[in-house]
């Protein structure tokens, strides 16, 4: 996670993840903290992060509390953001891939110009470099051509670029299906199978959706 708003896109990738059986290394920037804290109420600490996770996972879209229940963190290995020393900072860790989700044109610059300031800019690096998946969930708007610039070289070195705009053809009723359909999009990229939203059929009128 870096410091964009659209902590509820991460919650729903997270979860999503985690129902699959998948194994989460997790980064949270210093900067997503802030924004956590804003969007959320919740602080994120590195000495209770499980608590701090578990609280914030189980919130819906809308912030409310006990949305989703008791989430199953056990798939989850939490990493400090500081901690340039971490599994994921090498090669030889072995890891499916990466998401950042969401990431701020700060976080594209960073990992574009290939600088590792932080954990976060480090794995990525490392992703790329190791030719493994690199999804990049951008949530900023409007973008200058620096960023444009940005996003084409990080396209170029092979990462995905998925900005977090949700389509409407998928019969959101609610802000968590808008939340989800990126949510979705993000582990399409990834290659990771999900429920999170009906998929397109290629027909117009009441067959144009086919269940999750």
């Amino acid at each position: 996670m870096s410091g964009a708003s659209g902590t509820p896109y991460a919650a729903a990738v997270l979860r999503a993840l985690l129902a699959g059986g998948e194994s989460v290394d997790l980064v949270v920037s210093r900067a997503s903290r802030l924004t956590l804290l804003d969007e959320t109420g919740i602080s994120f600490r590195d000495a209770r992060w499980q608590d701090d996770l578990r609280e914030w996972l189980g919130r819906g879209a809308d912030g409310k509390p006990g949305a989703w229940g008791d989430v199953d963190l056990g798939g989850v290995r939490y990493w400090g953001a500081g901690d340039l020393a971490a599994g994921p900072s090498s090669g030889s860790y072995a890891t499916k891939g990466m998401l950042i989700v969401p990431a701020s044109t700060a976080c594209v610059a960073g990992v574009a110009l290939g600088l590792s300031k932080d954990l976060l800019q480090r794995a990525a690096s490392v992703t790329l470099k190791e030719r493994r998946p690199l999804v990049v969930a951008v949530r900023e708007t409007p973008l200058n051509g620096q960023t444009l610039r940005h996003l084409v070289a990080l396209d170029d070195a092979g990462a995905s670029v998925v900005p977090a705009s949700p389509g409407f053809y998928a019969g959101a009723t609610h802000i968590q299906d808008l939340v989800d359909f990126v949510a979705g999009r993000v582990l399409d990229a990834a290659g990771v199978g999900h429920g999170l939203y009906r998929r397109w059929k290629g027909e117009i009128g009441g067959g144009s959706r086919s269940p999750a």
